[in-house]
């Protein structure tokens, strides 16, 4: 039976995992990525020090396992979304990576809107013009750099930077090419309306395929610079977001998915392309073959705890912390928190949105501060599954839970209160790298699709029931919605 690979370039790491045909967890290897920012907004990195990484991270993985590299039937990409990559005719990067949390663009995202207008941008590309997507680095590129615009040839994004010094082949996922801004998302095509009117060359991107394609195979220089075999199949793959909700099983409209890391995730599967009329959420192409999802994310989830943690508590470890917060009453006593500590996107795409703690009074604690930052996050969760009901949920679904924040009892119960659904845990921690080495197994022949490898391979765990203090979350969903209407003005004045 076989070994399937999945390959992982985040923001932080360059991950290689490897399983097995029961989705068993033979091996895992990570190598930390560096990143920098030159200036204010700006978040860069070299693509070369993500090949360095990852062949780093292929070699450790085979030698944990014990595996020759033609024991790999197939490998799966994914990794961070969004992020430009120029190359030049001979393959070569013209400049960093510009990354998906990089907020230089503000200009050119306005100059999409006015160009292609708001309306019909939402329509094709199921997405307002955001800053953290590629159009507008084209963009910013060809306004502020035009000798590197001049010599580019290509466009990529990071994972796919990754297949091309695997493979020497061109090619990206459409989950991916969904966060582009350039892709016709109903039609599973590159816009050829989007790109005319932003005169960017269609020759530039590359071939889009479904995440179970095969795109290219493992080519000689690359078996030799990673222990792979050469002739191995790498298949589309998807963006990070996408292969992790594959690894949860989030593959049909019937499993929601949410997902506590350092932001935070409600993903739903659709089996048809829809897109929310005000564009508060983001319709993209799923990794599953002929699949959509909406998806809303808020920039600090664990995140904000985190922040919270280090700046208040650095001395406490995080059980001793949440267990402060597990004695205070549901509702922090009226005190709530605002987790836009890196500005928000959804339901309110608003770069200058700010944190803030509201109703302080000399009885709170730092208990009642704790509970309020699981209490915001939880509320900003809700805000984006409060978007995809209106749209429409199915009228039988389960939550599935995974993330950093998720392994907290205390705050699963919350969220699980806070939506008013249970929660299902999956016994996958791997995230995006578990998902595309599922779809290598399709590629691999071990599945037949995507849904039988998940149910396969993921199998489901302890749940959380909506407990009693969901009526009095219900009732404080009512005023955390008012603050940010309340404080928009003052936070761009801030």
């Amino acid at each position: 039976m076989p070994y399937l690979m999945g390959l992982d370039i985040s923001t932080t790491s360059a991950k290689a995992l490897i399983i097995d045909h029961t989705g068993g967890v033979i091996a895992v290897a990570n190598s930390p990525q560096p990143i920098s920012q030159p200036q204010p907004l700006w978040s860069e990195q070299d693509p070369v020090d993500w090949w360095e990484g990852m062949v780093k991270s292929i070699r450790a993985a085979l030698a944990e396992s014990g595996l020759r590299g033609e024991d790999i039937s197939a490998i799966g990409l994914t990794g961070q979304m969004h992020g430009l990559v120029l190359l030049d005719k001979q393959g070569e990067a013209l400049r960093p990576a510009i990354l998906w949390n990089d907020q230089r663009t503000g200009a050119q995202c306005d100059f999409m809107t006015e160009t292609i207008g708001a309306q019909r941008l939402l329509e094709l590309t199921g997405n307002p013009a955001l800053t953290g997507f590629t159009a507008p680095k084209i963009l910013w590129a060809r306004d502020n750099e035009p000798d590197v615009y001049a010599a580019a040839a290509q466009v990529l994004l990071p994972k796919d930077y990754i297949r091309y010094k695997l493979t020497g082949v061109y090619a990206t996922d459409l989950a991916g090419a969904s966060g582009t801004s350039l892709l016709n998302v109903a039609e599973r095509a590159w816009s050829q309306d989007v790109l005319d009117a932003l005169d960017i060359p269609a020759a530039w991107m590359p071939p889009v395929h479904e995440g179970t394609e095969v795109t290219s195979r493992i080519s000689a220089a690359a078996a030799a610079a990673t222990g792979l075999s050469a002739g191995a199949p790498v298949v589309g793959g998807g963006g990070d977001q996408a292969a992790g909700a594959i690894g949860m099983g989030c593959v049909k409209p019937e499993v929601i998915g949410v997902t506590v890391g350092t932001s935070g995730v409600v993903f739903a599967p659709l089996s048809s392309y829809a897109y929310e009329p005000e564009g508060r959420l983001h319709a993209f192409c799923h990794a599953a073959p002929d699949t959509w999802h909406f998806m809303g994310v808020m920039l600090s989830a664990a995140g904000s705890l985190q922040w919270y943690k280090d700046t208040f508590a650095a001395d406490m470890d995080y059980d001793s912390l949440l267990a402060e917060a597990a004695a205070v009453p549901a509702g922090s006593e009226g005190l709530f928190f605002l987790p836009y500590l890196t500005g928000e996107r959804s339901p309110h795409p608003d770069p200058l949105a700010r944190g803030a703690f509201i109703g302080i009074t000399s009885r709170h604690s730092r208990g009642h501060m704790t509970r309020a930052v699981l209490e915001g996050v939880a509320f900003g969760l809700k805000d984006s599954f409060t978007l995809i009901d209106q749209v429409g949920l199915p009228e039988q679904y389960e939550v599935r839970i995974s993330g950093g924040g998720a392994k907290s009892p205390v705050w699963q119960q919350i969220i699980a209160d806070v939506l008013g659904a249970p929660l299902v845990n999956v016994n996958t921690t791997e995230g995006g790298a578990f998902g595309a080495a599922i779809l290598a197994s399709v590629a691999a022949g071990a599945f037949d699709d995507v849904a039988s490898a998940c149910a396969a391979m993921i199998q489901t765990g302890q749940s959380v029931t909506v407990g009693e203090n969901a009526a009095i979350y219900a009732e404080r969903y009512g005023i955390y919605q008012s603050l940010y209407p309340t404080l928009q003005q003052t936070f761009a004045r801030l």
